[in-house]
């Protein structure tokens, strides 16, 4: 029997987890979703504009431009929002507040010139492992420019624009590295553990204003994850074995991860995965949800 790919097209997301069954809850909403080229990013933004939410597409690098043009003109096509990809730098001092005047130019009502920012998902980060004795100053700062400083300055430069009737959402995307201590984590964990304490906070500054939590996956298949050695994934094993949802389906799972599973311990997660948890974040269902941290890791978390 031949194995299905594991893909994500527009009419599956219209009809399945991605598009909530069709129904289109987030019309006439606007989120801005940091790191949005690729990998969860992107299936993120895909569910979102499937459920009728317009999109500010953030990307870093001039090699994403054109992915990231591409997959705003085939959201527009497909779900008829309105898509800006926004090239921004989260881990430099002016890429975040960039991000939201970008958002205000396009987006502001042409009269009133109001502008409102429904949902932010603080998805852009940057990884790396080092033991204590090679961590370095160079490599700390870009880690935390990135994944904690960038999210903060994107706040404070969006609260302006945060709506004021407890209707906004912001979903930061941490990992399950915050809390399991796994070796040479130091610096990226530390990233972000401080980002959900950054979530506990300003869910309460922001009650008013907007829901706030995180989401922390485990490892998810992505072109980061594809680029990690044999070793490490025999290291995470131990933990993806004991997870309830990574065990292995020959029929169901991509050929990639079924033939890699005796390595790994299982699968890690699809995008998609991911983007439905930070997707059901974001509609008005999670409206009683906020400084928390949801565990979107098939059971990663409480595996051992």
């Amino acid at each position: 029997m031949s194995r299905p790919e594991h893909t994500r097209t527009a009419s599956t997301n219209r009809l399945g987890r991605g598009g909530g069954g069709g129904q289109r809850v987030l019309d006439g909403k606007l989120a801005i979703v940091t790191g949005g080229s690729r990998g969860i990013g992107a299936a993120t933004c895909e569910n979102l504009a499937s459920k009728g939410c317009s999109l500010v597409i953030n990307f870093t690098s001039d090699g994403s431009a054109d992915k990231t043009q591409k997959l705003a003109d085939q959201l527009q096509t497909n779900y008829g929002v309105q898509c800006l990809p926004v090239q921004a730098d989260m881990g430099t001092e002016n890429g975040p507040a960039h991000l939201v005047d970008m958002a205000r130019n396009r987006f502001q009502h042409p009269k009133t010139n109001k502008l409102q920012l429904d949902i932010i998902v603080n998805n852009a980060g940057v990884a790396s492992k080092a033991a204590l004795q090679d961590c370095t100053s160079e490599e700390f700062a870009r880690l935390y420019n990135v994944n904690v400083r960038g999210p903060l300055l994107l706040m404070k430069a969006a609260m302006p624009y945060l709506p004021h009737d407890r209707s906004g959402r912001v979903v930061n995307v941490s990992s399950v590295s915050s809390s399991l201590g796994f070796e040479e984590d130091g610096m990226y964990g530390g990233t972000k553990a401080a980002l959900e304490a950054m979530t506990r906070t300003w869910a309460r500054e922001l009650s008013e204003r907007c829901t706030v939590n995180a989401v922390n996956p485990g490892p998810v298949a992505t072109d980061m994850y594809g680029a990690t050695s044999r070793e490490f994934q025999e290291k995470m094993s131990h933990w993806t074995k004991n997870a309830p949802l990574a065990a292995i389906r020959p029929e169901v799972d991509r050929a990639d991860l079924v033939e890699n599973a005796d390595v790994a311990g299982g699968r890690p997660a699809y995008d998609t995965d991911i983007a439905g948890v930070i997707a059901m974040l974001c509609t008005p269902d999670s409206s009683w949800c906020t400084g928390s941290v949801i565990c979107a890791n098939g059971g990663f978390k409480f595996s051992v």
